[in-house]
């Protein structure tokens, strides 16, 4: 037969909820009491009935993250997946466990209807997306990462566009003029219904603003913006494309992924170029494998890991009745061997 609170109570010498504080709340009884408890818990193999303790505790123990796409994609992403180590450190410390939801039906407002957990966290929505008012309105905590910053919700993110502005002027000063930047899609970050990323438009912001200071835009002859998923096959694919088409004169690819940037660099090695002699390359996140290229990637650092675990912290603070504030973490430009001078003879020529 299986053991009850009440067994445990009787054997233990104290009342049930002197056994329901030990199993869900130990701060509220003296170490002692806790350990005796405990002891008679691990001696008659009691299991705690998860129902029951969500109505005992009003918790499910459980943090929930609202993904752009599903999982099998956003799992592609790299970047995502630093995110989410962030996340479950922060999980496990707190005996937590993390729910990946992803959108139901491409939408993601309905995925968050039907979340059972304690709080979310949403990656790269706006403070005027419909799942993020649902949120609001429902009075269910919650914390955005690379949002944007509002009285609506609380944000984790980076200074996208000065980032961004610094990667491209270094880009600028090797002394490249024809470009293409890869670009994030406008679901890469973002749902489809929603049409925008707030990441891609703070980033291509800054792109612009760096190349305004030398006369050009992103609208100018020698720049190529291309929108592709953040993954190593979107990048092999865009600039595969690319490279077998009009290619006179370029010779930079700056794009918003490291990814991407991995990907646009095997592309250019299948076809015989050499980085950076032939072609330089430039992403935006410092994955782990982009120290690990040949060469080593130029990128800018974001704080991948450190964003998931202000955000998951941020909601249980919300969670525990505390005061949240928005989070804007630091980020580095890592200049390495992917970046050189413009070859001469332009994209893939040789001496």
């Amino acid at each position: 037969m299986r053991p009850t609170m009440r067994d445990i109570a009787l054997r233990a010498g104290v009342s049930k909820t002197t056994v329901s504080f030990a199993i869900n709340d130990p701060s509220r009884i003296s170490e002692a009491t806790y350990a005796r408890v405990m002891a008679v818990v691990a001696e008659l193999g009691y299991v705690p009935d998860p129902v029951a303790r969500t109505l005992t505790t009003k918790r499910l123990g459980a943090l929930g993250l609202l993904l752009p796409q599903p999982i099998h994609e956003a799992l592609r992403n790299p970047y995502l997946c630093e995110i989410i180590r962030g996340i479950g450190r922060v999980c496990e410390e707190k005996e937590l466990s993390l729910t990946m939801i992803p959108p139901i039906k491409g939408r993601i407002v309905e995925a968050a209807r039907r979340a059972f957990v304690d709080g979310l966290i949403t990656v790269g929505l706006g403070p005027d997306h419909e799942a993020v008012e649902f949120l609001r309105k429902r009075h269910i905590p919650f914390a955005t990462i690379d949002g944007l910053e509002s009285g609506m919700a609380y944000n984790v993110g980076i200074d996208d566009e000065k980032a961004a502005c610094g990667l491209m002027r270094y880009i600028l000063e090797r002394g490249h003029r024809n470009l293409a930047i890869l670009s994030l899609m406008p679901n890469a970050l973002s749902p489809p219904e929603e049409g925008l990323s707030p990441v891609r438009d703070r980033r291509l912001a800054g792109f612009s603003r760096a190349l305004s200071g030398i006369g050009l835009s992103l609208g100018s002859a020698g720049i190529r913006v291309i929108a592709c998923e953040a993954s190593f096959g979107a990048g092999e694919r865009a600039i595969s494309l690319l490279l077998a088409g009009a290619r006179e004169g370029l010779s930079a690819i700056v794009a918003m992924s490291d990814a991407v940037a991995l990907g646009a660099c095997f592309a250019c090695k299948r076809l015989g170029m050499s980085i950076p002699r032939d072609m330089s390359v430039a992403g935006f996140d410092d994955i782990p494998d982009a120290l690990l290229a040949e060469p080593p990637l130029t990128t800018v650092r974001q704080p991948g890991v450190e964003k998931g675990a202000a955000a998951a912290t941020t909601v249980l603070t919300l969670l525990a009745g505390g005061r949240a504030e928005h989070c804007l973490l630091e980020t580095e430009l890592l200049v390495r061997g992917s970046v050189g001078d413009p070859s001469p003879l332009g994209a893939g020529g040789r001496a």
